[in-house]
Parts: C-alpha cells; structure tokens; sequence
C-alpha cells in the first residue's frame, strides 16, 4: 500500500468514527441508530447476510416488560463467548439484563436461550481487546487502539461492561415464550 493510499485510508476512518460518535452522542442512539439498529437486528436474527458473530439480543425491558431486541457482536476469547457493551453500563441493553438476571435469547438464525454472567473487572482486558478486533465499529467508543498493551485495557476495563454467555439452566424458567 501506498504512503497516500494510507492516507486516505486513515482520512476515511477518521470520518467514520466520527460519524459513528455522531450516531451514539451522549451515550445512547440517536434516531437514524435506532432505525439502522432495528435493520441490523432483524438481519442478525435471521443469520442471512450476517457473520456468524452477529446476533439479536432479546431481553424484556426493564420498565414495560416488553421485549427489546438489539444487534450485538460476540467476542469469542479462549473458547467461550462474551457480549461487550461500547456505550459502557448505562447502555439501555446492559440495564435490561441486569434487571432480567441475565436470562436473555441469543438469536441468529436459531433461538438460544442463554445466561448472561457478569465478567469481573480485572478479567475483562484481554476480551476487551479481542471485541475490537470483532467489532471493528466499537474503535470509536473504546478510547484504546486495539493494539495497546493489556494494561491500557485494564485501565478502562470498569467502564465496559463484559458478559460471559452461557446455556441457560434447565431450572431457570424461560421468559421469552
């Protein structure tokens, strides 16, 4: 690659991160979010045109009950899967399912009931740096390069919350019928 090819390259990405900071301002979406989040939520949960990492969350909301259905990336790191919230804990989602227990559904393609575990602080750097690397539109939320070192990581690891996906347990009764 050319030295004014890098350029361009680096102009554009500029660009769109600051377009994606744009769409997320404050912390939660603006209007043209939702409406591309709603888009990207049906596309992930039927799995067509979608990667494999990409699924619908479905968690009831924390005030009406009513269920909420947002598009996610998993972040896969040392044989387990982790959902990663980019607008940090007041992210509406992350709220939803600390009010659900963690008890959600995992949709792309089929429909799995899961257990969302709350990953401690001081384990959640090296799944941080591997959700950006899945999730190449969290870069602009995240105030790391995906290539620093683990303690960069481990120094704004309380300010994204980690959750470690599991099946749900039998006993627990599904809410999503």
């Amino acid at each position: 690659m050319s030295f004014v090819s890098s350029q361009r390259n680096a102009r554009e990405a500029k660009r769109l991160h600051r377009f994606d900071r744009w769409l997320y301002r404050g912390g939660h979406p603006n209007g043209l979010a939702r409406t591309m989040n709603r888009v990207s939520a049906i596309q992930f949960a039927t799995g067509l045109f979608a990667r494999r990492s990409w699924v619908t969350l479905d968690v009831p909301g924390r005030r009406t009950g009513r269920l909420i259905s947002f598009p996610l990336v998993v972040a896969d790191y040392q044989g387990e899967r982790y959902l990663v919230s980019m607008l940090g804990k007041n992210a509406n989602w992350v709220r939803n399912v600390h009010a659900a227990c963690g008890r959600v559904i995992l949709r792309h393609g089929l429909r799995e009931a899961v257990y969302l575990e709350s990953v401690e602080v001081d384990a959640r750097a090296p799944i941080l740096r591997r959700y950006l690397d899945c999730a190449p539109g969290a870069l602009a939320h995240v105030p790391v390069d995906r290539h620093a070192p683990l303690a960069e990581f481990d120094r704004i690891a309380g300010q994204f919350p980690v959750f470690r996906i599991s099946v749900a347990p039998s006993e627990l009764p599904d809410l999503h019928r």
